[in-house]
């Protein structure tokens, strides 16, 4: 994942003006209301979401115990753990077992750790064939794109986009809904029968049991952890939850705050390989515990409540920088709120400054949030560590220091203050169209170039309580 101050500037600015996408995002507000509908209607949702904090607190505290007893289980079970501290050492583990077993097709679920170590790239390196079988996930793989969106990856594609896509690469002829999943479904039933590996991720990791749990709603999952010989489960080490009896609790909230839903169509439990007597599953398990930059959050006693994050997506779809610009503007894997504390934090601000800055601070992130992490707070500490570490020897703009000490002197002098906007207010008239601010004059012009600017009240809020009260 590499980025840079322009790259990101560009392709926000891009995202913006770019109406097609402003339509697809309208989508978003369907999320929050479904998943504000499914916790109405759970009597215990808050309490439920104050366990599911105390649980990962628990879990993050204790770690490394809690990562060595899942270890412990999943080799009791028959599988096999791995440990790697980054995405080149995950790779190399994956295409080693590929190679010791002649591996030729992988069939990959929905997985943000495998995109974020870039593995499909690799594998095909390797002469691998990699598919992805989630249908977000394989519309973008086929347009050789990444997704866009935690839970939804092409929402930044219309159905007249899939159709096209779907005619060029696979030849279909159709631009219904319902018959470009089956064409889709086709392609994929094939290579499902015909995949050596089978490659996930993993929603939690029960340290008690050595169960790997997985949710998905299309039984793409299912299959790949079934069919193919060899199941290696790729998952980051924030991923460990203490006890089975802990996942009622987190299947009750991730789905609803996800989609919307009481539950995902298909919950699996896979603990270890197939044994003797059960008719399917792989015989061979592999789990992979990566790091990648997580213990450096770890290690920060505040950043490390973002290693509670489920991946559900909830902050994204209420954010209203998300909302405007979409994904692949963020130029990370991870995106939205959570994005921009995730990927500087396991990263490094260095290339990744610009993204705690890409938030309002509205707190609507934190308000959605299923395990109530305050990405506001964490937000202003990465602001807060660029200025103070990585860009001590970066000076304000002329002009932006000048604005910011008339604004502290305005804000130390009402008679000043109220004068000053009086002014504006009279003078405001011939600036302004439809209520707002066409542009705003001198330097301050970039503000209103990809966002409103009310026009300002005739009559001060003390103004307006003052004639009130008399």
């Amino acid at each position: 994942m590499h980025a840079n101050t322009q790259s990101f500037i560009q392709s926000t600015d891009a995202a913006i003006k770019n109406k097609d996408l402003q339509k697809r995002l309208r989508v978003l507000g369907g999320f929050v209301q479904l998943r504000n509908f499914a916790f109405a209607g759970l009597h215990d949702g808050e309490l439920l979401r104050d366990r599911a904090r105390a649980i990962k607190e628990e879990a993050i505290a204790g770690l490394h115990r809690h990562l060595l007893l899942l270890e412990e289980q999943v080799n009791r079970l028959g599988g096999t753990v791995h440990w790697a501290r980054n995405g080149d050492e995950a790779c190399e583990i994956i295409l080693d077992l590929a190679r010791r077993n002649n591996v030729r097709r992988v069939v990959k679920s929905k997985s943000m750790v495998t995109e974020e170590i870039d593995l499909n790239r690799r594998l095909e390196g390797a002469g691998i064939e990699a598919v992805e079988t989630d249908l977000g996930e394989y519309i973008v793989q086929l347009a050789s794109e990444r997704p866009s969106h935690i839970i939804a990856p092409a929402i930044h594609k219309s159905r007249q986009d899939v159709a096209d896509l779907f005619t060029e690469k696979l030849g279909s002829n159709t631009n219904v809904a319902e018959e470009l999943t089956q064409v889709a479904r086709r392609e994929l039933r094939e290579k499902f029968l015909t995949a050596d590996m089978g490659i996930t991720g993993a929603n939690f990791a029960v340290a008690e049991t050595g169960t790997i749990a997985l949710v998905e709603n299309e039984g793409n999952i299912r299959l790949s952890t079934t069919l193919p010989r060899i199941h290696v489960a790729l998952m980051g080490i924030e991923k460990v939850i203490p006890r089975f009896a802990d996942l009622a609790v987190f299947l009750k909230i991730l789905a609803r705050s996800a989609t919307g839903q009481k539950m995902s169509s298909y919950v699996s439990f896979i603990t270890g390989p197939r044994r003797a007597d059960e008719a399917d599953g792989a015989r061979e398990f592999h789990l992979i515990l990566l790091d990648n930059g997580r213990t450096r959050m770890l290690e920060d006693e505040e950043l490390r409540e973002a290693l509670y994050c489920l991946r559900c997506g909830a902050c994204l779809n209420v954010c209203p920088v998300y909302q405007k610009v979409g994904g692949h503007a963020y130029g990370s894997v991870y995106s939205g709120p959570i994005g921009s504390v995730v990927t500087p934090g396991m990263a490094g601000i260095g290339e990744w400054k610009d993204l705690p800055f890409a938030s309002s601070l509205c707190g609507a992130c934190r308000e959605v949030c299923p395990v109530r992490i305050n990405i506001p707070h964490l937000l202003l500490k990465l602001r807060n560590d660029w200025v103070k570490g990585v860009d001590h020897k970066r000076r304000p703009a002329l002009v932006e220091k000048a604005a910011m000490r008339l604004w502290a002197f305005a804000m130390r002098h009402p008679r000043i203050y109220n004068v000053a906007f009086r002014l504006a207010a009279r003078i405001q008239g011939p600036m302004l169209e439809d209520g707002k601010f066409r542009r705003l004059p001198f330097a301050f012009g970039a503000w209103t170039e990809n966002r409103d600017f009310p026009a300002l009240a005739s009559k001060s809020f003390h103004e307006i309580w003052r004639d009130g009260v008399q």
